[in-house]
């Protein structure tokens, strides 16, 4: 029997998950999750970020996260039951984007834990920086704007990076710190992502950052996976010397380091794999690991991500494109106004979930000809900075017609905007609380003439990361395992859920997708107004 530890480390919780593969048999046998605002109260967090007076600014401390990740290996040793001595390997997930910075101390630090004491006491002095910027921090468009210009413009860094300069992204962050803290800065030693930091942790030594997480800090070179040098000397001064090393996302790190063998009972043994970043640990945790397959999520926001053969950079700028664990690549695409939409048009019309599907089963696909843009807060995708529904050929009074418009606009925007990934999407796994919902499935099968599964999942992020830690765990005892047996009986869709397209609304959908480019076309460019199209349409 052998055990498999996946922990992630996101924005409001840490979370470990452990899965048991015996011969054939796999199965989860163990997860906890500690939320930082509940089990940790003194740090002052609210949904795990500092409160600010600037709205643009959101930090949060990682002292917050050592402490979680002490306290959760001793749930793991008192109360989970799990044979530590038989965990063969541990891997995770941090959330992208944010950054740990330490001095000079560290490296000796971390190689001398001290077992009886708690974690947070002997990291706290090794800290050259507080407080922690993390992906929600959108306060660095200064610092994007120049980092663009000394890299030659959006199209150039993209091409190098894989995604134009993002506020969140790690490498304006650490601009914005070198220029508003220049002693904080230069008594930086080592800069982190919160991934490679919570590896070094385990491994008590500093690990390397993978391509997934790497490629969201505007700094690593998209097809080389090496630290692209124009990138470094656009963002701050002597940073090559501050970066850990980028490794593969199997790359071991170390054994388990003394301080967890010692206070908790691990076995020495135990393998400390690359941590990777939220995004590529949940791409491996739906089973997303061939082309053809892509995962959207229908939440707050709805995110769609894919398996990518080769890097291909948005031409347009919105969409991402970083490394996968399995050493291929991944695309992201986010769209700001998913569930939000979605119910801003319920409310406005009255309906509760339920009418909301009936409308949706009342119309006909292509809605007569009805369009929204659903912008109801500035979008991502594309790229809207003045919020606002824009309609064509649409009573804002017709509350079927609305809501039919709202799940089509969603539905047309992924198609379109995801066109620059040239590939051919045959399933769909839709995850989320909307997936609950067939009849808005039904519009995205047809929409994207795919069929789509949901997919009941938990905690993917950090169901990917054991499977990232079961699959290295393999390589470094010279056993190459198929990504598709990796995840097989863990990452896969409900069969009896599939959806099937309907030809004839594939046919309707390939029409007006065209007409719907133009429509956003026409709202942010002054492009043609697409008015006589749509009538034909009609």
């Amino acid at each position: 029997m052998s055990i498999y530890l996946g922990f992630d480390s996101s924005t409001q919780s840490l979370t470990v998950l452990a899965i048991e593969i015996d011969g054939s048999r796999r199965r989860r046998i163990f997860e906890h999750s500690l939320e930082f605002d509940v089990h940790f109260p003194a740090y002052g967090t609210r949904n795990g970020v500092l409160p600010a007076d600037n709205p643009l600014v959101a930090h949060s401390p990682p002292l917050l996260w050592v402490e979680a990740l002490d306290v959760l290996m001793g749930i793991l040793a008192k109360e989970s039951g799990i044979p530590l001595e038989q965990v063969c390997a541990i891997s995770g997930s941090g959330q992208q984007h944010g950054s740990v910075y330490l001095n000079n101390r560290a490296t000796a630090a971390l190689e001398a834990l001290d077992p009886a004491r708690p974690l947070a006491d002997q990291i706290e002095t090794l800290l050259s920086r507080r407080t922690s910027p993390i992906w929600m921090d959108s306060s660095t468009a200064e610092e994007c704007r120049e980092i663009t210009e000394a890299i030659g413009g959006d199209k150039v860094l993209a091409a190098l990076t894989g995604s134009r300069a993002f506020e969140r992204f790690t490498g304006p962050q650490i601009r914005k710190f070198s220029k508003e803290d220049a002693r904080g800065y230069a008594r930086t030693d080592k800069i982190h992502l919160v991934s490679s930091f919570m590896a070094s942790l385990l491994a008590g030594k500093h690990a390397p950052i993978d391509p997934g997480d790497g490629a969201g800090m505007n700094l690593m070179g998209i097809v080389s996976k090496l630290w692209a040098p124009a990138a470094l000397r656009a963002t701050a001064e002597g940073l090559e010397t501050k970066l850990s090393d980028l490794k593969e996302s199997w790359s071991m790190v170390g054994n388990l380091s003394s301080y967890w063998v010692r206070r908790y009972g691990f076995s020495p043994r135990t393998k400390v794999i690359s941590w990777s970043g939220d995004n590529p640990c949940s791409l491996i945790g739906v089973g997303l690991v061939k082309q053809g397959k892509v995962a959207i999520s229908l939440g707050t926001s709805t995110t769609f991500f894919g398996f990518l053969p080769r890097p291909i950079v948005d031409p347009t700028g919105s969409g991402h494109v970083f490394g996968s664990p399995t050493g291929d690549y991944m695309s992201l695409i986010c769209f700001e106004n998913g569930g939000l939409a979605r119910d801003e048009v319920r409310k406005e019309h009255g309906l509760d979930w339920q009418g909301f599907s009936m409308a949706l089963r009342s119309t006909p696909p292509g809605n007569r000809g009805g369009v929204m843009l659903p912008w109801f807060k500035p979008e991502i995708t594309p790229r809207v900075h003045q919020p606002g529904v824009r309609r064509y050929h649409l009573d804002p009074r017709d509350g079927a017609g609305n809501v039919r418009a709202v799940v089509e606009a969603q539905m047309m925007a992924i198609s379109n905007h995801s066109q620059w990934m040239g590939v051919s999407i045959s399933t769909v796994h839709a995850t989320g609380g909307s997936a609950v919902n067939r009849d808005i499935l039904q519009v995205m099968a047809d929409v994207l003439d795919a069929e789509v599964y949901q997919f009941q999942i938990s905690n993917s992020a950090a169901l990917g990361a054991a499977l990232r830690a079961y699959h290295a765990d393999g390589l470094t005892d010279g056993n190459s395992l198929p990504w598709e047996k990796v995840v097989a009986g863990f990452a896969e869709p409900l069969r009896e859920s599939r959806i099937k397209p309907r030809p004839e609304a594939v046919k309707v959908y390939a029409r007006l997708k065209p007409i719907y480019a133009a429509c956003e076309a026409h709202s942010l460019r002054g492009g043609e107004d697409p008015s006589p199209g749509l009538l034909r349409f009609r």
